[in-house]
């Protein structure tokens, strides 16, 4: 009867196990509203304000080019093309992750920052190369740190490519940077009215 009863607590260990990995890579409920997410997600405000401590990129600007770039989805990746509408063809890029963050340039960051075991899949490292990649951009563009319209082009079209202006008759692009950008601004108001309390949770979890 007690072998049965250590049997049964394993089984709910493991089940537990499994469900909070679950939780810990699924999307935010309410992807819209900051306070909601980082509320939901424990670990992802420290993240986040560590990432703006050390690279001087708004919290809200890096979360808007996530939003813009995964919806917040772990693994994303670019959709495959179809072959004759309905085959299954190649994916147009190696883009995965929260950032979306092509093979090269992630290991371009890693290169930089010496953080060879970061993963694109991992909120943390993610929200860092978004940092550090507005960083670049800042000094490589001449970028303000929270122009998000600019800064998405560039994040978009790469250092050389905003430099060059490729992106001047990209009608659509130009439109998605002022989304991201109106959803920086939003999200910033949302921010304003709960990073107190955000930040007297991180303190008194002891994260950092």
């Amino acid at each position: 009867m007690r072998r049965n009863n250590k049997k049964g607590m394993l089984v709910a260990l493991l089940g537990a196990v499994i469900l909070c990995a679950g939780c810990a890579t699924s999307p935010p409920s309410n992807p819209d509203n900051i306070c909601s997410i980082f509320r939901e997600k424990k670990s992802w405000y420290g993240e986040a304000k560590a990432a703006e401590d050390k690279w001087g990129s708004p919290v809200a600007v890096m979360m808007a080019i996530l939003h813009q770039e995964s919806r917040f989805v772990h693994d994303a990746r670019p959709p495959r093309s179809k072959i004759l509408g309905f085959i299954p063809g190649p994916r147009p890029s190696d883009a995965y992750g929260y950032a979306q963050a092509l093979g090269s340039t992630w290991r371009g960051y890693q290169r930089s920052t010496f953080s060879y075991g970061a993963d694109r899949d991992d909120f943390g490292d993610a929200i860092d190369f978004v940092g550090w990649y507005n960083n670049t951009s800042a000094r490589r563009c001449q970028i303000q740190s929270r122009d998000s319209y600019h800064l998405y082009l560039a994040y978009h079209e790469g250092h050389g490519g905003f430099n060059r202006r490729s992106f001047k008759n990209k009608a659509w692009l130009k439109k998605v940077s002022h989304k991201v950008s109106a959803r920086a601004q939003h999200y910033q108001q949302q921010l304003n009215s709960c990073e107190r309390s955000l930040k007297k949770r991180k303190k008194f979890l002891g994260l950092f």
